[in-house]
């Protein structure tokens, strides 16, 4: 039923995956080999957020935490459709060229908004 020249064109990503797997597990293996398994509080500490570790977690943090993280999330998938289409663009021709000025205009008015709403300051 399967054609084996389909089969062997799979071959090279399934020993990408077994590779990845392998080289994982023994990152994973050695490090609970090698290093000690016992933080110190240092690494127990608040780091990047500012809260404890190990508080309660129904705790109340600001929102602009939430509308960071979502504001990044936007613009970093905006930036990632920006690598296909400059890819192919040579391909696309003109029309591909200005739907994407197109969609970075409606990009640049969502920024602009957000940036008049405040929703870029920080205090």
């Amino acid at each position: 039923m399967f054609n084996e020249t389909i089969l062997i064109e799979y071959l090279p990503i399934l020993i990408f995956i077994v590779l990845a797997l392998g080289i994982s597990g023994a990152a994973v293996i050695g490090s609970l080999l090698v290093a000690k398994q016992k933080p110190d509080p240092d690494k127990n500490a608040a780091y990047e957020c500012g809260f404890d570790a190990f508080s309660d977690t129904r705790g109340k943090f600001d929102v602009r935490f939430y509308l960071v993280t979502l504001l990044f999330i936007i613009f970093d998938l905006e930036i990632a459709f920006l690598f296909p289409w400059a890819i192919s663009l040579k391909d696309i021709g003109m029309f591909g060229f200005w739907s994407m000025m197109a969609f970075l205009g409606v990009l640049t008015v969502g920024f602009i908004y957000e940036w008049k709403k405040g929703a870029l300051d920080w205090e």
